[in-house]
């Protein structure tokens, strides 16, 4: 996957604004609604809820790219309107019995992810690397928007990416959370992260006006084959046909050669 996906934290989204903020999201193609779970105990805070998946299921077809931050999620799991098709993910640190929730969201058709904090090493991973679709490292400690990234999980992403690859799991994908401005999207995106959850930090703000100029400026950062085609030449219709300027043919042939 060359390209770079966003999950848009709705927690971030004013409830007064939501209709206005998944208008943009569609239009833009934005990815992934990304729904944060809290429980007030593995980390202190409250957030969105059962009801309010329920109901956010009404206004969007988008999918949802869920993160539990719960502590027993083998016990509550079932509460949520999970769906197939969406990314769930579940802590390591939350619970002694992971395998059994990545498991369960296997079977219900989503895409199961294993969430680590900033201070739980790389090595978990591999006990659990038979049963997921993704690892989301946690780039802040999670509880919180508007923390500042913890600098050293952009080498852990790394490191990740490269025992992943090296150990025939180049389909996993890795997702990033916390602080997710432009500039950390694009260190990320060079260590090897696909998945962006974008808050306060990049797209979501007080004022709803700006957010297809604020959309396109983030996926800048994380689509550079996007960013080379459209840097490299227009394409031209002729006659009924279409005529490629030769600096996209070439790069489009170097792209098809390295499929």
């Amino acid at each position: 996957m060359d390209n770079g996906m966003i999950s848009v934290s709705m927690m971030c989204v004013h409830l007064g604004q939501i209709k206005e903020y998944l208008d943009a999201f569609k239009r833009n193609n934005i990815e992934y609604l990304h729904i944060d779970v809290m429980d007030g105990s593995f980390v202190p805070n409250f957030t969105l809820y059962p009801d309010y998946v329920k109901q956010l299921r009404d206004l969007t077809d988008i999918p949802f790219d869920f993160h539990f931050m719960i502590e027993k999620p083998e016990e509550r799991l079932q509460w949520f309107d999970i769906r197939e098709g969406d990314y769930a993910a579940v802590h390591y640190e939350s619970t002694k019995h992971i395998a059994k929730c990545l498991q369960y969201l296997r079977s219900i058709g989503a895409k199961p992810i294993l969430a680590i904090n900033p201070g739980t090493p790389i090595c978990v991973v591999e006990e659990a690397v038979d049963f997921i679709d993704g690892v989301l490292v946690m780039t802040v400690n999670p509880g919180f928007a508007g923390q500042k990234l913890v600098p050293n999980t952009v080498d852990k992403a790394r490191r990740l990416r490269k025992w992943l690859d090296e150990n025939g799991h180049e389909d996993i994908i890795i997702e990033t959370d916390g602080n997710m401005s432009n500039e950390n999207c694009r260190k990320l995106y060079e260590a090897g992260a696909r998945m962006f959850v974008a808050g306060t930090s990049s797209l979501v703000k007080p004022q709803v006006e700006g957010i297809d100029e604020r959309i396109a400026e983030n996926r800048k950062n994380i689509c550079p084959l996007d960013k080379k085609l459209k840097n490299a030449a227009a394409l031209y219709i002729v006659q009924g046909g279409f005529y490629f300027t030769p600096a996209v043919s070439a790069l489009c042939l170097s792209t098809s050669q390295t499929m």
